[in-house]
């Protein structure tokens, strides 16, 4: 085999297994959001924009669902974030373990800047990187629960006036609870430009049910 051979089939196998999950991976950071702030299309919109992304390195084939709260309307209850994710456990795309049930989750998890990965497993930028997208939308309480108030972004439809809670995926920033994976702080709006200018871009956290 040639050396130009080698070096092709050389990147071919980088790239395939760049492009691989862990076969129990269940739980990733979504690369990019929609890209229209804070409106995700709903909850609907934001699980179908997980299940996509998903589908890319091949783990298409679970259901996936965005760990995100809605408020109470006239219409429907409130949806807390932590009974859309099912039982766990949960692992990063490269077989790391993340937590093992929902009760751990929300309290001595694994999730660290390092653990919380995109479903192409990169590491997201984070405090002290240029840019930083530490803020992670959630609308949720430290406990995974909704809060009373809409802060979710009118329930992930509003790319104008209101604020989402965000968490921090790499433990550190500002905000009363700035070491929160889930519920740092709020937005200053919920346009793409409101999210940015506070350390976000409207990511969101994408967990397998089954």
């Amino acid at each position: 085999m040639t050396n130009k051979a080698t070096s092709i089939c050389g990147s071919l196998a980088l790239l395939l297994a760049s492009s691989t999950v862990a076969a129990d991976a269940s739980f990733f950071i979504t690369s990019a959001g929609p890209g229209n702030g804070a409106d995700l299309g709903g909850l609907a919109g934001a699980d179908a924009h997980c299940q996509k992304l998903a589908e890319a390195p091949g783990a298409g084939n679970r259901t996936w669902r965005a760990y995100l709260s809605t408020s109470a309307t006239s219409e429907a209850p409130a949806v807390d974030a932590r009974d859309r994710i099912g039982s766990g456990p949960w692992h990063n795309v490269e077989g790391v373990l993340v937590a093992t049930n929902v009760d751990e989750l929300h309290a001595d998890n694994n999730l660290t800047k390092q653990t919380v990965l995109t479903e192409g497993g990169a590491m997201v930028n984070g405090r002290g990187d240029s840019p930083n997208r530490h803020d992670i939308l959630t609308g949720s309480n430290l406990d995974g629960t909704a809060p009373d108030d809409d802060r979710t972004c009118d329930n992930w439809r509003s790319s104008g006036d209101g604020s989402a809670l965000v968490g921090h995926h790499d433990r550190t920033g500002g905000g009363p609870n700035p070491t929160s994976w889930n519920s740092a702080h709020g937005t200053r709006g919920c346009s793409q430009a409101n999210l940015q200018s506070t350390g976000g871009d409207g990511l969101f956290y994408c967990f397998a049910v089954d």
